[in-house]
Protein backbone atom coordinates (compact mmCIF):
# COMPACT_ATOMS: atom_id res chain seq x y z
CA UNK A 1 0.00 0.00 0.00
CA UNK A 2 1.33 3.65 -0.73
CA UNK A 3 0.49 6.61 1.49
CA UNK A 4 -1.62 8.76 -0.38
CA UNK A 5 -2.08 12.56 0.33
CA UNK A 6 -3.27 15.37 -1.65
CA UNK A 7 -0.27 17.71 -2.84
CA UNK A 8 2.43 15.08 -1.25
CA UNK A 9 4.46 12.66 -3.36
CA UNK A 10 5.37 10.31 -0.83
CA UNK A 11 7.93 8.27 -3.10
CA UNK A 12 10.12 11.78 -3.65
CA UNK A 13 10.07 11.84 -0.06
CA UNK A 14 11.23 8.41 0.57
CA UNK A 15 13.83 9.43 -1.71
CA UNK A 16 14.94 12.26 -0.56
CA UNK A 17 14.99 11.23 2.33
CA UNK A 18 16.89 8.37 2.16
CA UNK A 19 19.19 9.93 0.06
CA UNK A 20 20.07 12.48 3.08
CA UNK A 21 20.69 9.88 5.33
CA UNK A 22 22.85 7.20 2.89
CA UNK A 23 24.76 10.17 1.76
CA UNK A 24 27.50 8.58 -0.83
CA UNK A 25 28.81 6.15 1.50
CA UNK A 26 25.80 4.36 2.59
CA UNK A 27 25.19 2.85 5.89
CA UNK A 28 28.76 1.54 6.67
CA UNK A 29 27.46 0.29 10.19
CA UNK A 30 25.06 -2.21 9.02
CA UNK A 31 27.02 -3.12 6.08
CA UNK A 32 30.53 -4.13 8.46
CA UNK A 33 27.95 -5.48 12.01
CA UNK A 34 25.03 -7.10 9.17
CA UNK A 35 26.04 -10.70 7.27
CA UNK A 36 24.89 -10.34 4.25
CA UNK A 37 21.65 -12.42 4.55
CA UNK A 38 20.85 -12.14 8.24
CA UNK A 39 17.42 -11.57 8.65
CA UNK A 40 15.80 -9.16 11.01
CA UNK A 41 12.35 -9.25 12.96
CA UNK A 42 10.59 -6.20 15.16
CA UNK A 43 8.31 -4.57 16.55
CA UNK A 44 7.56 -0.83 16.10
CA UNK A 45 6.20 0.28 19.87
CA UNK A 46 5.20 3.27 21.60
CA UNK A 47 6.37 4.53 24.90
CA UNK A 48 4.16 7.52 25.26
CA UNK A 49 0.11 7.44 25.42
CA UNK A 50 -0.28 8.96 21.76
CA UNK A 51 -2.23 9.73 18.26
CA UNK A 52 -0.67 7.68 16.16
CA UNK A 53 0.51 9.52 12.51
CA UNK A 54 2.39 8.54 9.72
CA UNK A 55 2.77 4.89 9.88
CA UNK A 56 1.84 3.92 6.48
CA UNK A 57 5.05 6.34 5.56
CA UNK A 58 7.09 4.80 7.80
CA UNK A 59 5.99 1.56 5.96
CA UNK A 60 7.08 2.80 2.69
CA UNK A 61 10.74 3.45 4.31
CA UNK A 62 11.18 0.02 4.91
CA UNK A 63 9.65 -1.46 1.85
CA UNK A 64 11.79 0.97 -0.33
CA UNK A 65 14.63 -0.89 1.55
CA UNK A 66 13.38 -4.35 1.41
CA UNK A 67 10.20 -4.68 -1.35
CA UNK A 68 10.14 -8.60 0.33
CA UNK A 69 9.21 -7.11 3.66
CA UNK A 70 6.45 -8.60 5.77
CA UNK A 71 5.18 -5.76 7.33
CA UNK A 72 2.00 -5.61 9.20
CA UNK A 73 -0.24 -2.59 10.64
CA UNK A 74 -1.53 -3.20 14.05
CA UNK A 75 -3.45 0.10 14.32
CA UNK A 76 -4.89 2.69 12.27
CA UNK A 77 -3.30 6.76 11.76
CA UNK A 78 -5.95 8.35 14.34
CA UNK A 79 -5.86 6.05 16.75
CA UNK A 80 -5.61 6.80 20.59
CA UNK A 81 -3.32 4.25 22.25
CA UNK A 82 -1.49 4.03 25.43
CA UNK A 83 2.29 3.34 26.74
CA UNK A 84 3.58 -0.23 25.14
CA UNK A 85 1.13 -0.49 22.63
CA UNK A 86 2.48 -2.13 19.09
CA UNK A 87 2.12 -0.75 16.47
CA UNK A 88 3.72 -2.18 13.66
CA UNK A 89 5.38 -5.66 13.22
CA UNK A 90 8.17 -6.16 10.18
CA UNK A 91 10.61 -8.39 9.08
CA UNK A 92 12.87 -8.51 6.32
CA UNK A 93 16.36 -8.40 5.66
CA UNK A 94 18.14 -7.15 8.60
CA UNK A 95 20.65 -4.44 6.52
CA UNK A 96 17.83 -2.99 4.25
CA UNK A 97 15.58 -2.71 7.75
CA UNK A 98 17.92 -1.35 9.89
CA UNK A 99 19.17 1.11 6.90
CA UNK A 100 15.53 2.53 7.19
CA UNK A 101 14.79 2.25 10.57
CA UNK A 102 16.06 5.98 11.42
CA UNK A 103 13.63 7.89 8.47
CA UNK A 104 10.44 5.42 9.40
CA UNK A 105 10.86 6.40 13.26
CA UNK A 106 11.55 9.65 12.76
CA UNK A 107 8.21 10.58 10.51
CA UNK A 108 6.38 8.88 12.89
CA UNK A 109 7.39 10.37 15.92
CA UNK A 110 7.68 13.79 14.19
CA UNK A 111 3.71 12.97 12.79
CA UNK A 112 2.32 11.19 16.14
CA UNK A 113 3.83 14.22 18.29
CA UNK A 114 1.87 17.09 16.00
CA UNK A 115 -1.48 14.82 15.74
CA UNK A 116 -0.71 14.24 20.11
CA UNK A 117 -0.68 18.08 20.81
CA UNK A 118 -3.25 18.98 18.67
CA UNK A 119 -5.82 16.70 20.27
CA UNK A 120 -4.73 17.61 23.78
CA UNK A 121 -5.97 20.99 22.20
CA UNK A 122 -9.23 19.62 20.89
CA UNK A 123 -9.87 17.98 24.03
CA UNK A 124 -9.09 21.07 26.17
CA UNK A 125 -12.36 23.12 23.62
CA UNK A 126 -14.44 20.32 23.63
CA UNK A 127 -18.16 21.70 24.14
CA UNK A 128 -17.38 25.25 23.56
CA UNK A 129 -18.56 25.09 20.08
CA UNK A 130 -14.83 26.69 18.24
CA UNK A 131 -13.17 24.87 16.06
CA UNK A 132 -9.36 24.55 16.26
CA UNK A 133 -7.38 25.42 13.40
CA UNK A 134 -3.84 24.85 12.13
CA UNK A 135 -1.67 27.63 10.74
CA UNK A 136 1.63 28.07 8.02
CA UNK A 137 4.02 27.43 10.95
CA UNK A 138 5.70 24.52 9.58
CA UNK A 139 8.85 23.38 9.10
CA UNK A 140 9.40 24.00 5.17
CA UNK A 141 8.94 21.13 2.70
CA UNK A 142 7.05 19.09 5.12
CA UNK A 143 3.48 21.22 5.55
CA UNK A 144 1.27 18.80 3.55
CA UNK A 145 2.58 16.38 6.13
CA UNK A 146 2.46 18.17 9.38
CA UNK A 147 -1.25 19.23 8.41
CA UNK A 148 -2.44 15.91 7.63
CA UNK A 149 -1.04 15.13 11.35
CA UNK A 150 -3.09 18.06 13.07
CA UNK A 151 -6.01 16.99 10.86
CA UNK A 152 -5.59 13.38 12.25
CA UNK A 153 -5.62 15.26 15.43
CA UNK A 154 -8.54 16.69 14.92
CA UNK A 155 -7.88 20.12 13.94
CA UNK A 156 -9.14 22.04 10.88
CA UNK A 157 -6.53 22.86 8.16
CA UNK A 158 -6.72 26.72 7.20
CA UNK A 159 -4.63 28.10 4.58
CA UNK A 160 -2.36 25.42 2.86
CA UNK A 161 -0.32 28.75 1.17
CA UNK A 162 0.03 32.05 0.44
CA UNK A 163 -2.30 31.74 -2.95
CA UNK A 164 -5.78 29.98 -1.20
CA UNK A 165 -6.56 33.27 0.84
CA UNK A 166 -5.63 36.80 1.09
CA UNK A 167 -3.92 37.39 5.30
CA UNK A 168 -3.52 41.01 5.70
CA UNK A 169 -1.64 40.80 8.95
CA UNK A 170 -0.01 44.29 10.67
CA UNK A 171 3.02 44.73 8.10
CA UNK A 172 0.47 44.88 5.02
CA UNK A 173 -2.00 46.96 7.14
CA UNK A 174 1.21 49.82 8.08
CA UNK A 175 2.15 49.85 4.17
CA UNK A 176 -1.69 49.79 3.28
CA UNK A 177 -2.21 52.75 5.27
CA UNK A 178 -5.25 51.13 7.63
CA UNK A 179 -6.84 47.87 7.60
CA UNK A 180 -9.77 49.32 5.72
CA UNK A 181 -7.48 50.59 2.35
CA UNK A 182 -5.98 46.62 2.72
CA UNK A 183 -9.14 44.95 2.31
CA UNK A 184 -10.69 47.43 0.01
CA UNK A 185 -7.86 46.91 -2.22
CA UNK A 186 -7.72 42.78 -1.90
CA UNK A 187 -11.31 42.71 -2.70
CA UNK A 188 -10.46 45.03 -6.06
CA UNK A 189 -8.10 42.49 -6.66
CA UNK A 190 -11.30 40.15 -6.89
CA UNK A 191 -9.75 38.06 -3.76
CA UNK A 192 -12.52 36.00 -2.31
CA UNK A 193 -11.49 35.06 1.00
CA UNK A 194 -10.13 38.13 3.18
CA UNK A 195 -8.90 37.52 6.36
CA UNK A 196 -8.24 40.99 7.94
CA UNK A 197 -5.79 40.67 11.15
CA UNK A 198 -7.45 43.66 13.91
CA UNK A 199 -6.03 43.97 17.18
CA UNK A 200 -7.74 46.84 18.28
CA UNK A 201 -11.86 46.89 18.39
CA UNK A 202 -11.69 50.18 16.41
CA UNK A 203 -10.29 48.13 13.56
CA UNK A 204 -13.26 45.74 12.90
CA UNK A 205 -15.69 48.39 12.09
CA UNK A 206 -13.53 49.48 9.45
CA UNK A 207 -12.50 45.76 7.89
CA UNK A 208 -15.89 44.82 7.74
CA UNK A 209 -17.03 48.00 5.88
CA UNK A 210 -14.30 47.47 3.29
CA UNK A 211 -15.08 43.72 2.61
CA UNK A 212 -13.14 41.36 4.79
CA UNK A 213 -14.69 37.70 4.90
CA UNK A 214 -12.82 36.50 8.09
CA UNK A 215 -11.59 38.47 11.19
CA UNK A 216 -8.20 37.10 13.13
CA UNK A 217 -8.69 38.47 16.62
CA UNK A 218 -4.92 38.89 17.34
CA UNK A 219 -3.57 38.63 20.76
CA UNK A 220 -7.03 39.90 22.53
CA UNK A 221 -7.46 38.96 25.92
CA UNK A 222 -10.93 37.18 26.47
CA UNK A 223 -12.64 40.11 27.53
CA UNK A 224 -11.81 41.58 24.72
CA UNK A 225 -12.85 38.88 22.39
CA UNK A 226 -16.20 38.65 24.15
CA UNK A 227 -16.29 42.55 22.86
CA UNK A 228 -15.35 41.93 19.30
CA UNK A 229 -17.73 38.94 19.09
CA UNK A 230 -20.61 41.22 19.78
CA UNK A 231 -19.70 43.92 17.19
CA UNK A 232 -19.00 40.97 14.31
CA UNK A 233 -22.47 39.35 15.58
CA UNK A 234 -22.12 36.67 13.36
CA UNK A 235 -21.11 39.15 9.86
CA UNK A 236 -17.89 36.71 9.67
CA UNK A 237 -16.27 34.40 11.02
CA UNK A 238 -13.73 35.33 13.89
CA UNK A 239 -10.72 33.52 14.74
CA UNK A 240 -8.74 34.35 17.89
CA UNK A 241 -4.76 33.97 17.62
CA UNK A 242 -1.91 34.64 18.93
CA UNK A 243 0.41 33.16 22.09
CA UNK A 244 -2.58 30.61 22.59
CA UNK A 245 -1.44 27.91 25.15
CA UNK A 246 -2.90 24.46 26.99
CA UNK A 247 -3.41 26.66 29.96
CA UNK A 248 -5.47 29.16 28.01
CA UNK A 249 -7.10 27.79 25.19
CA UNK A 250 -10.72 27.15 26.75
CA UNK A 251 -11.36 30.84 28.28
CA UNK A 252 -10.58 32.21 24.67
CA UNK A 253 -12.77 29.46 23.11
CA UNK A 254 -15.36 30.45 25.56
CA UNK A 255 -15.62 33.80 24.40
CA UNK A 256 -18.21 32.86 21.40
CA UNK A 257 -15.06 33.18 18.40
CA UNK A 258 -15.54 30.46 15.55
CA UNK A 259 -12.52 29.35 15.56
CA UNK A 260 -8.98 29.75 17.65
CA UNK A 261 -5.56 28.87 15.80
CA UNK A 262 -2.54 27.63 17.69
CA UNK A 263 0.80 27.72 15.94
CA UNK A 264 2.44 25.41 18.64
CA UNK A 265 0.90 22.95 17.90
CA UNK A 266 3.38 22.13 14.79
CA UNK A 267 5.84 24.60 15.88
CA UNK A 268 6.53 23.27 19.06
CA UNK A 269 5.22 20.03 19.20
CA UNK A 270 7.06 17.49 21.00
CA UNK A 271 8.27 14.32 19.35
CA UNK A 272 6.76 11.10 20.37
CA UNK A 273 8.44 8.35 21.91
CA UNK A 274 8.19 5.51 19.50
CA UNK A 275 10.89 2.54 19.36
CA UNK A 276 11.44 -0.20 17.02
CA UNK A 277 12.76 -3.37 18.87
CA UNK A 278 14.04 -6.81 17.95
CA UNK A 279 11.98 -9.51 18.68
CA UNK A 280 12.31 -13.05 18.15
CA UNK A 281 10.91 -14.53 15.22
Amino acid sequence: MTFVLDGFNTDAFVTATLAEDLGEGGDVTSAAVIPAGARFAAVMDSRDAIIVCGLEIAAAFFRRMDPDAAIELLVADGAQVPPGTALMRITGGARALLTAERSALNTVQHLSGIATLTRAYVDRIAGTGATLLDTRKTIPGLRRLEKYATRTGGAKNHRMGLWDAAMIKDNHVAVAGGVGPAAALAKAAGIADIIVEVDRIDQIAPALDAGATHLLLDNMPPAMLREAVGIVAGQVPTEASGGVTLETIRAIAETGVTYVSVGRITQSAPAADIGLDFAAA
